[in-house]
């Protein structure tokens, strides 16, 4: 049995130690370099508590940036180099990003482009909905149908840009892609691209990505065990990208497939080709991960990107986090869709959102074209669904420290809901809404 006993967090909190976090932080590191050795992580998180136990005789309690360090050193002297610089650097992004938010606080994505967040804005404040005291204003009014037919119009006119922007590539395009961050409305945007081309003669080819995640097993955890499906090296990257040049030569692959019962991945399943005037339809959340696409022409393909730009002041004169709408958004689909408990989903998001910030919303710059699926009116109908469980989520993590990121995220989320009028009558939402998707009601089937 280990003699350490406690960790001190950056935050000045003691917890219990687990060495099950110096493992699953190893094979994390382990995983981003390609490699899935669970027992060596395992051989590893025991060399340094041994090491920290021998080199510090009597002691009990370490602070987390000294288990780090023990980490990286036991990495570098056991000859896991590439392992231990994976370690090291995301470490480091982490360590800017505290000091990032410490010194400027909430402020929109530098990674969207101002002139897409300025259209966003702009259009909210000429149609009064740039704060929730103005929305509140036109639901007291009875205004709400106009807001949800004037927030669905600017989406579909977002989507049809992003039509006549594909179209324009025809000639060479081979494969379409839909990205973004978790909850961002690809798969209904998928389908509504999907629609206005196919009246354009196009002809699609969906390519299941899901089908590409390595064996349960394999999957890094994070730092309570929960297994995770959101970074890019969950699925075969090098797999995927080998078929996608594949494709667009004209061959036939045959891609894999994932059973996501038994958690396991059968290769060399289905067989695929792209016919004459046929394009691969493709929705991911790491489709601008640089190792997804690697080496396919940029005449090849179209990117989309997918993200809830909502421009909208709330409490304390900041604006509601487009984070926070897709975190709310998750925990619907979740529970209507998917039998998991929005608790879950909110103890989760941790993870969710590390992995977007790494992953994902830096590569936000190379798609083609970025589709909004902000709607203003979202909040009203989120208050009746979801106030009561923030208020007891803010209530049951307020002094957990081991649930910190929780807390905070209800406790901000509790304060939208709690500023914003509800309404519990969703009707006035097209029934074919990218909103279905998370809310139920869709004509769409998923």
């Amino acid at each position: 049995m280990s003699k350490i006993k406690f960790v001190i967090k950056r935050n000045g909190a003691t917890v219990d130690f687990n060495k099950n976090r110096i493992s699953n932080a190893i094979y994390r590191a382990a995983v981003s370099v390609g490699g899935r050795d669970k027992t060596a992580a395992e051989t590893l998180s025991d060399k340094v508590v041994e090491y920290l136990e021998n080199n510090f005789p009597g002691k009990s309690k370490f602070h987390i940036e000294e288990i780090q360090d023990a980490v990286e050193k036991i990495l570098i002297e056991n000859g896991h180099a590439k392992v231990a610089k994976e370690y090291i650097l995301y470490r480091e992004e982490r360590k800017q990003k505290r000091e990032s938010n410490a010194r400027q606080g909430t402020r929109p994505s530098e990674n969207i482009p101002w002139s897409k967040i300025w259209q966003i804005f702009d259009w909210a404040v000429s149609n009064n909905l740039h704060t929730i005291d103005l929305l509140n204003e036109r639901i007291e009014k009875g205004e709400f149908k106009e807001v949800v037919d004037l927030s669905e119009k600017l989406y579909e006119h977002d989507v049809e840009r992003a039509a006549a922007l594909i179209t324009e590539k025809i000639d060479k395009l081979k494969m379409v892609m839909i990205t973004g961050p978790s909850s961002s409305g690809k798969t209904t945007t998928t389908i509504k691209l999907e629609e206005r081309l196919k009246k354009k003669g196009f002809r699609f080819l969906p390519l299941n990505v899901d089908h590409y995640f390595f064996d349960l097993e394999f999957h890094p955890k994070d730092e309570f065990g929960d297994y995770d499906f959101e970074t890019p090296q969950a699925l075969d990257l090098e797999l995927i990208n080998q078929h996608l040049h594949e494709l667009s030569e004209g061959k036939e692959v045959k891609i894999p497939y994932y059973d996501f019962k038994s958690g396991k991945r059968t290769l060399n399943h289905t067989a695929m080709k792209l016919k004459e005037g046929e394009i691969l339809l493709i929705d991911s959340l790491h489709a601008l991960y640089p190792k997804f696409s690697e080496g396919i022409e940029d005449e090849l393909t179209f990117k989309v990107y997918l993200e809830p730009l909502l421009q909208m002041k709330g409490p304390d004169n900041t604006y509601v986090q487009w984070t926070d709408l897709r975190l709310i958004r998750r925990m619907l689909r979740d529970q209507k869709f998917r039998a998991y408990n929005p608790q879950q989903t909110l103890e989760h998001w941790h993870y969710v959102r590390a992995s977007e910030l790494r992953n994902i919303i830096p590569y936000s710059n190379n798609a083609d074209y970025i589709v909004s699926s902000g709607m203003p009116y979202e909040i009203a109908l989120y208050r009746n669904l979801l106030l009561e469980n923030f208020s007891e989520w803010e209530n049951i993590y307020r002094n957990n420290v081991l649930r910190e990121d929780a807390y905070k995220r209800a406790s901000r989320v509790l304060k939208v809901l709690q500023a914003v009028k509800g309404v519990s009558d969703d009707s006035a939402v097209p029934a074919k809404s990218v909103l279905r998707e998370f809310i139920g009601g869709s004509l769409y089937k998923y």
